[in-house]
């Protein structure tokens, strides 16, 4: 082969590499695909409490406390008292029912827990709304309660914590905001989890139960009439009372209800929460709620306003 068609093929071969007016070196690098499926980032707070370390231990501390405290209480020898919970009818949406039957005889000892990541992690259905990012959807929601037995799995701590408590006499009482269709799937998985066992109108009382809808102080009004609730444990303040979420967008209000006063005494001494800080009554608060006059601070000097718009 010639030189001169040595480099006339080189030059074809160029051409075709790279077209005359873009220099290759100059070339943009293409664009990363878009993340989706697993390798699309899950939101922080549900890594925090569906991935993280951190979340497994503090659920398992919370367990370790509940079974620790109620334990204790079934073993006083003195007369047992009801923790204070939220009943429809008592002064302030809080009372201490008796615990004395009408016959004079005591009721049993009793604990009331949540189940929606107080007892269950709803992994599966978070799942699907992480890979999405679809907002909450009733339909979609009960067909996760119906079907997801077996994949729901149970909050760290739960089922040793339970089986304390059930060692001691003491009975697992489940309150939840599940509806009554979802009766049988919810009862699947509860005890798939480890977690059972759950009866419908005898240890589990759903959202239906009474007219109360969402509101749980009629459903633990009708377990007091035949316990002795001695702990409760969630992870949303109207797990323990209704007088919390009375009104959710009062947000000072609210924190304040529950961190002051006769409630501050309960939390740890009764009253259980568990953390949750994927959904919930908390989901409510500007900057400016959130964040009283009293509790700002920006450095000095500044030229960050004090107000900017986020994209």
């Amino acid at each position: 082969m010639t030189r001169t068609l040595l480099l006339t093929v080189a030059s074809l071969a160029l051409a075709n590499c790279a077209p005359a007016d873009t220099p290759p070196l100059a070339s943009a690098p293409p664009p990363a695909p878009a993340a989706s499926g697993d390798d699309k980032p899950a939101p922080d707070t549900m890594r925090w409490l569906y991935g993280s370390g951190e979340a497994a231990a503090a659920s398992i501390q919370t367990w370790r406390h509940i079974a620790d405290y109620a334990v204790a209480v079934s073993r006083q020898r003195k007369m047992p008292e009801s923790v204070p919970l939220g009943l429809p009818d008592a002064e302030g949406g809080v009372g201490t029912p008796s615990c004395v039957a009408e016959d004079g005889t005591m009721k049993p000892f009793a604990a009331v827990f949540d189940v929606d990541e107080t007892v269950l992690l709803n992994t599966g259905y978070e799942y699907w709304q992480a890979l999405t990012g679809r907002p909450f959807d009733i339909d979609e929601w009960n067909e996760w309660a119906n079907n997801g037995a077996g994949i729901a799995k149970p909050v760290p701590g739960a089922v040793t914590g339970l089986r304390r408590l059930r060692e001691a006499g003491i009975a697992v009482i489940f309150n939840t905001n599940r509806n009554t269709e979802t009766a049988a799937g919810t009862i699947a998985a509860i005890e798939a989890a480890g977690t059972g066992p759950a009866v419908h109108l005898e240890n589990l009382f759903l959202r239906g139960d009474d007219a109360m809808g969402g509101r749980k102080d009629g459903r633990r009004a009708r377990i007091a009439e035949d316990y002795c609730v001695i702990a409760m444990a969630g992870d949303n303040l109207g797990d323990f009372a209704d007088v919390f979420n009375a009104n959710e967008d009062a947000i000072a209000e609210r924190r304040a209800l529950a961190a002051r006063g006769r409630y501050a005494q309960l939390w740890g001494n009764g009253w259980f929460l568990v953390p949750n800080p994927v959904y919930g009554a908390w989901q409510e608060g500007s900057v400016g709620e959130v964040f009283p006059p009293d509790a700002r601070w920006k450095p000095s000097p500044s030229d960050a306003p004090m107000t900017m718009d986020v994209q």
